[in-house]
């Protein structure tokens, strides 16, 4: 993320474990309720296109590449790189700037992660405005490492598993995920960029993906997914459905009617099991980010504005 005439710091938080988190401080310095960002992944880090979500005239969001990821240090890191480190990472930037109450605003990966901040820190948070719901139950997990969107994308996944020994096509990705994970660099990194091409090729809802070449990819993010997806993004199962019923705060969950890499069913099952929550569907796919962003900005800016 590049700073402009609308950042109002960057910094390095040291939140120990050897990690420093960049935090970029941005727009509005009196606006009524910061917002919080959170990106997705895990590990692929903030993106100058995700101020486009927002106003820096009337609102002050806080952007920060979680470990690892992005401009954060060390790059790439695993180590001490779990979704408690995470969630408490949120709490230590919350306190350093010495906010009262935040709006959540996150998508993919960043939902699953606020609403596991959400369950910790509560009395933090103002609203939440969620897209691409992911709750990190098995059966999520397992719709796309397993494939089962494969009915809709059946040649990304027959892509996936010619990148895969014919020996390992029952659990492909528990296959690549060792690879990405181990020692041997070069097998690390094809391993990570089938993956890659497989999850980014079902994200569309037509062809525009093009595979990146070897010389502009590095598979940093794919380490970092590998090594969440290979654990469970570190949470017991049903985690977050199991605690649920703390969260009394407005939430607002956006999701795609044709997202094959967060199904709807997510978004689905989590309202009902939300006091306080509004479901909004789009007709969209997981990176179809028009009609999704524009809600998205609508509800920032409502609850940034709101006293």
């Amino acid at each position: 993320m590049t700073p402009d005439e609308h950042t109002n710091q960057e910094l390095f938080l040291d939140v120990g474990d050897g990690h420093q988190l960049y935090i970029q401080d941005w727009g509005n310095p009196k606006a009524k309720t910061p917002i919080i960002f959170l990106h997705g992944g895990p590990g692929s880090g903030c993106k100058d296109t995700h101020k486009q979500l927002f106003d820096p005239k009337i609102q002050r969001v806080i952007f920060h590449d979680q470990r690892g990821a992005g401009k954060s240090l060390p790059y790439g890191s695993i180590e001490h790189n779990t979704t408690a480190h995470l969630v408490e990472d949120i709490q230590k930037l919350h306190d350093h700037l010495k906010l009262t109450q935040a709006i959540i605003v996150g998508g993919s990966w960043g939902s699953c992660l606020a609403l596991a901040y959400a369950i910790k820190h509560r009395s933090k948070i103002k609203a939440m405005v969620l897209h691409g719901i992911v709750t990190n139950s098995k059966q999520e997990t397992e719709w796309l490492t397993g494939g089962a969107f494969r009915s809709f994308f059946p040649d990304a996944w027959q892509t996936y598993l010619d990148a895969t020994p014919k020996s390992h096509h029952a659990n492909p990705s528990a296959y690549h995920f060792k690879r990405i994970l181990g020692d041997d660099e070069q097998a690390s990194f094809a391993s990570a960029k089938a993956f890659m091409d497989m999850d980014l090729s079902a994200m569309q809802l037509d062809d525009r993906y093009t595979p990146k070449t070897d010389d502009t990819f590095d598979g940093t993010n794919q380490r970092i997914e590998a090594h969440y997806f290979s654990n469970n993004c570190f949470l017991p199962e049903n985690y977050i459905h199991h605690n649920t019923s703390q969260l009394t705060v407005p939430i607002y969950l956006i999701n795609g009617r044709y997202d094959m890499i967060c199904p709807p069913q997510n978004a689905y099952t989590l309202h009902h099991l939300l006091p306080n929550s509004e479901l909004i569907w789009t007709i969209s796919s997981h990176r179809n980010e028009h009609e999704d962003w524009n809600i998205i900005r609508t509800l920032a800016k409502q609850l940034s504005q709101e006293g």
